[in-house]
């Protein structure tokens, strides 16, 4: 039996138990900021779904023209369920070509249905969108998406197909993507279907999973139309991609400010994801000995790892010293583990134990993520752990009095002492929502306009006026009654009552401090998602890529493709 998660998610029960990792080392954002996929990750529990449940793929349309102008469906049986993925082209001008979020036109708009779209539904899709936030939506319309050409490499690769070459490798390896998505919309954004609408279906229990599948059927699109636009140039002539080249080929991301709040507005729910996590890390950590099979995963692991550092690049001054920083630890990880790392008892705890002093933050959550990748059957099991109802912990516990409540600010906010507020670096920002594209901000409150209607995610700041009001209210007060005298503290009860129960649920770091890199946050959650190759724009949006090394659907089914992340799947060539 593998050790279980225990009721506080704080230990791994069993006999060579080892503690989670505690939410003040885990929750701070320099190391939420050096998060990297694990195998619990979103898109690579939705494929290994796909696979175990054996979806089945088809596209029965694709009518596309030299342009890339058209309309595409392709349709996912899950059981008895089907989804199609909509897909519409479009000839963007370059001027009109924007990663912002901003933008009004793009290369590719797409739709995830639920069910089979007749004609009729196609043409109301159509109609509706190309224009996104602008457009009309139904029940029916589970995800929204756009995505734009990355116009040299992806015309560079339609004309060497076209010509019968094969692309060049290295220039296709260094962008990583032909399409990048610009926004992902689910969870009923822009009158879309509502979460609950999907929530209970097995196929899309865990989260971001319609999102994830949605990505990866626009990454067939992608490839698809630019061997299919190569044969209208070309003709008879004209190649398809080689599939190992096509595999390399993920799609891109261009994300901003608009995810970072998730985190910090939905507490329990990132409390499940991190738990899930450090469970895994835990239980590794807890094995008495490494096994042949595990220790060469391991290793073959470390060397994809160390060849997707090599080909990450990035101009941000942060990062860039960062990725330098991984890469000469992988080389001082791979020497260590050729010195007898996996002799003796333990090893995958104190291979951890080591990393702690000789590695760098980045390189230890790397190794976190390659300590978890040879353990699926003791591991995979928490990706389905992954997704809360949080309408059970939203409601506040008024009969709660003021002193248990005080007790856990002092058990579980004591990092929020750390900043003071009375200071202008403590306060500098303000998160507020534009009124242009309802999307999320930060402000300098010092210099703009507008911190009237701040955000409530200033947790430390909140949590701390929350403890001063507190310490003047009779300690055997009900909350029901404080709360009638204090109703501004509301949310700020609620969040501390949920953190009692659910401890990885905080940042524990000021968000509206000067330094505030929101990269951080944006990071983090994307490491949930799966990503690699994080290229930070500024210190609040960046580029990323998803599912590059996947197997396409006409492969899922061949093959083991549990390493694909990596570039180590035992798949057909």
């Amino acid at each position: 039996m593998s050790p279980a998660m225990s009721a506080a998610g704080s230990e791994v029960c069993g006999p060579e138990a080892v503690a989670l990792r505690p939410p003040d080392v885990v929750m701070r954002l320099a190391r939420m900021g050096a998060a990297h996929q694990t195998r619990l990750s979103f898109l690579r529990a939705m494929l290994r779904h796909a696979v175990r449940e054996r979806w089945q793929f088809t596209r029965p349309r694709f009518d596309i023209d030299a342009r890339g102008v058209g309309v595409a469906v392709y349709r996912v049986g899950v059981g008895e369920r089907t989804y199609s993925l909509v897909a519409f082209g479009h000839d963007l001008a370059p001027e009109q070509r924007t990663d912002r979020v901003i933008a009004e036109a793009w290369d590719a708009t797409f739709a995830l249905y639920d069910g089979v779209p007749d004609d009729a539904e196609i043409e109301r899709l159509r109609r509706n969108v190309p224009v996104q936030e602008a457009g009309r939506y139904l029940p029916s319309d589970l995800i929204l998406a756009r995505a734009n050409r990355s116009v040299r490499l992806f015309d560079r690769v339609v004309g060497a197909l076209s010509d019968g070459r094969q692309p060049d490798a290295a220039e296709m390896e260094a962008t990583g993507y032909l399409m990048r998505t610009t926004a992902v919309y689910g969870n009923g954004k822009f009158g879309i279907a509502d979460r609950a609408v999907i929530a209970g279906r097995p196929e899309f229990a865990g989260p971001f999973r319609a999102e994830m599948l949605t990505v990866y059927l626009i990454r067939a699109f992608t490839a698809d139309l630019v061997e299919h636009m190569a044969v209208l140039r070309g003709g008879a002539r004209a190649a398809t991609l080689a599939p190992p080249l096509r595999r390399r080929l993920g799609i891109g991301n261009a994300t901003g400010l608009g995810m970072a709040p998730f985190l910090v507005r939905h507490p329990a729910l990132i409390d499940r994801w991190m738990t899930a996590r450090e469970t895994a890390l835990a239980r590794v950590r807890a094995l008495p000995v490494a096994t042949r099979g595990q220790q060469e995963h391991f290793i073959r692991a470390l060397a994809g790892a160390r060849r997707q550092v090599a080909g990450w690049t990035t101009d941000d001054p942060v990062q860039a010293p960062r990725i330098a920083a991984l890469a000469a630890d992988l080389e001082r990880l791979r020497a260590h583990v050729g010195t007898g790392a996996f002799d003796g008892p333990m090893p995958w705890d104190r291979l951890y134990r080591w990393a702690e002093h000789a590695l760098s933050v980045e390189g230890q959550e790397m190794l976190v993520s390659l300590l978890i990748e040879p353990h699926g059957a003791l591991v995979d099991d928490l990706a389905e752990t992954m997704a809360i109802d949080e309408a059970e912990v939203f409601r506040i516990d008024g009969a709660m009095r003021v002193r248990d409540l005080a007790a856990i600010l002092d058990s579980t906010y004591a990092w929020a002492r750390a900043a003071d507020f009375s200071q202008p670096a403590a306060n500098a920002r303000f998160w507020y929502v534009s009124e242009e594209k309802l999307e999320p901000r930060l402000g300098q409150r010092a210099d703009e306009p507008g911190a009237e209607l701040e955000q409530p995610l200033a947790v430390a700041r909140d949590v701390e006026s929350l403890r001063a009001v507190l310490a003047r209210a009779p300690p055997d007060e009900t909350l029901a009654a404080f709360l009638l005298r204090a109703p501004e503290h509301r949310h700020t009860v609620r969040r501390v009552q949920i953190s009692a129960h659910h401890p990885y649920g905080e940042v524990r770091d000021n968000l509206i401090a000067a330094d505030l890199r929101a990269i951080d946050l944006l990071r983090c959650k994307l490491a949930f998602f799966g990503v690699t190759r994080f290229d930070p724009q500024s210190d609040k949006w960046l580029r990323i890529t998803l599912f590059q090394g996947a197997p396409y659907p006409h492969e899922l089914h061949d093959g083991d493709w549990d390493g694909w992340i990596w570039g180590v799947a035992d798949a057909q060539p």
